[in-house]
């Protein structure tokens, strides 16, 4: 992915992240509470099989689109 479209791309991981404050589900592994950021990091690199960096500029709008699901649904 091109530097520009990466850095958009973390500013709405990171605005998702903010939105999901406090809504992710307790987890036994996360006694101090979740940490959203990562969480929507790690379902991208999960579901794209890649770090966000690291995807193709083409996928932007699906991982934009992915995110946003994220928001809607979160666990």
């Amino acid at each position: 992915m091109n530097k520009e479209n990466a850095s958009k791309l973390w500013k709405i991981i990171q605005e998702a992240g903010d939105y999901l404050q406090g809504q992710l589900p307790d987890h036994p592994n996360h006694p101090k509470g979740r940490n959203p950021y990562a969480h929507v990091a790690i379902c991208v690199k999960s579901k794209f099989k890649s770090s966000y960096k690291d995807i193709e500029d083409e996928k932007f709008d699906k991982i934009v689109n992915y995110i946003n699901f994220l928001k809607e649904n979160p666990s």
